[in-house]
């Protein structure tokens, strides 16, 4: 076996990292509030532990993959979180897309009781995780992630170091400003081909040969044309979540994002409608509704 890693957060990207470190060798002790993914982790081979604090104590590098900031935060300093029970030397590594501030903040709390933090962020979905053809964004002390090489071998195809702590969720934003963007672009152009008639499936294969083609529009173009975003690999509220940092970034730095701008209306329509817990890919029935193009409906083939 090779040196335990922890991860707290078995969800989508969580679950699979701690798929894949287990399938190299890997002893993993984890952590989630959902006992059903804890079950499923522990069928895996993995070792539950009862608090982030207890994760810690069994390991020197522990990865975080949490949802949002209530989250690291209830890590660090809720029951039983790291800070209750705080054993100097431990490697954090914060994978979560939240704003600077919030991650800067938790980097110092750590630091306070000789615990590392550092900041790298996952491009890439949940399906492209379980396939290790996610890139990490590292960023903070080069000797610290050095210590991490190892791991991130085993969940990521690749994990450049960006720069100093807070470079990797930079790298992040600007990363997943194209993917929002290039997200409701595929929807909109299947969109106007299904308005025009043209064949749904034919349609996404000439378009990924073509000049037009994107990485978005080769994962998500095959849910908008069988119109089955219950996939499980990856759920609008997040992407929504992450294009409201992403613009409030930028408008902290007076920087135009007018793609972003537009992407994020489409997103909150499709949060309105109560999309939230489908593939961002359903954005094309926000779109096809506004063409006036057949209803959704789960399982229902495009026109």
């Amino acid at each position: 076996m090779k040196e335990p890693v922890g991860i707290i957060g078995l969800g989508n990207m969580g679950g699979a990292m701690a798929g894949n470190l287990l399938a190299a060798g890997f002893r993993v002790v984890g952590l989630d509030i959902d006992q059903a993914r804890l079950d499923q982790f522990v069928g895996k081979g993995g070792e539950a532990a009862p608090s982030p604090a207890k994760v810690a104590a069994e390991t020197d590098i522990v990865i975080l993959s949490l949802p949002n900031v209530p989250a690291l935060e209830a890590v660090l300093a809720g029951p039983g979180g790291l800070l209750s029970e705080p054993r100097a030397g431990v490697i954090c590594v914060e994978s979560g897309t939240f704003p600077l501030a919030a991650k800067q903040s938790a980097r110092l709390a750590l630091a306070e009781v000789e615990m590392e933090l550092l900041d790298c962020t996952v491009s890439g979905t949940g399906a492209q995780a379980q396939a290790r053809d996610i890139v990490l964004y590292t960023s903070g002390p080069k000797e610290v992630l050095e210590r991490c090489e190892a791991i991130f071998e085993a969940i990521a195809r690749a994990h450049p170091r960006v720069g100093d702590f807070g470079a990797g969720s930079v790298m992040k934003f600007v990363s997943n400003l194209l993917v929002s963007a290039h997200t409701v672009a595929a929807a909109e152009a299947l969109t106007l081909a299904a308005r025009c008639g043209l064949d749904p499936a034919a349609t996404l294969r000439l378009l990924t040969a073509g000049a037009g083609n994107s990485r978005m529009l080769e994962i998500r173009g095959p849910m908008m044309v069988t119109r089955d975003y219950d996939q499980g690999s990856s759920h609008l509220d997040s992407l929504a979540k992450d294009t409201e940092i992403i613009l409030a970034f930028a408008g902290e730095h007076s920087c135009p994002v007018p793609m972003l701008a537009t992407a994020a209306t489409v997103f909150r329509a499709a949060t309105s409608q109560h999309y939230s817990h489908l593939d961002p890919a359903v954005v094309r029935e926000v779109l096809g509704s506004m063409a006036g193009l057949q209803p959704f409906g789960q399982g229902e083939k495009t026109e």
